[in-house]
């Protein structure tokens, strides 16, 4: 498998993140670029080598994801319809927004509770997203749970 080398987001359209979510949105870059696995799939025709270059967007109500080479050459795009991923995306918010506030004024034993459901959905959002990408791309888990981050970032449950 290949790998990303970089990854923009465009969230323009969106109002400007909370702190807390500017955090995540900055670890899951950093981890995802640190070390990740990612290969674009085409049908019949071949797909230049990586590393790529990923731009996540939303338009038109769908997910785009904009594939370019390392070179910058364009490579592809996968869109993916948001309604499968509202729900699960809704619930991590609410369960994040509990965490943060969580660890602001509640002992260690609730948060760590309040942490294992979070990373239970996290972990449900990055299924999906690598059922939606089959035949589209090929990812691991751990680099789905860093673009699922992502994806939360982009605001589709709202």
């Amino acid at each position: 498998m290949s790998r990303i080398c970089q990854i923009d987001i465009d969230d323009s359209n969106l109002p400007p993140p909370t702190p807390e979510i500017e955090q995540e949105r900055r670890v899951a870059i950093f981890d995802l670029l640190e070390e990740n696995s990612f290969t674009p799939l085409r049908a019949g025709v071949s797909v230049p080598e990586g590393p790529y270059r990923l731009s996540l967007c939303i338009r038109e109500r769908r997910l785009v994801m904009d594939i370019a080479a390392e070179d910058g050459a364009e490579v592809g795009a996968i869109q993916l319809a948001l309604g499968p991923f509202r729900q699960v995306v809704k619930d991590y918010a609410q369960i994040c927004e509990s965490y943060f506030d969580a660890v602001k004024s509640m002992p260690a034993s609730q948060i760590e509770t309040i942490d294992m459901a979070r990373r239970g959905i996290h972990n449900e959002g990055a299924r999906l997203l690598v059922e939606r990408l089959e035949g589209k791309a090929e990812l691991d888990i751990d680099t789905a749970r860093r673009l699922f981050t992502l994806i939360c970032v982009l605001n589709v449950g709202g």
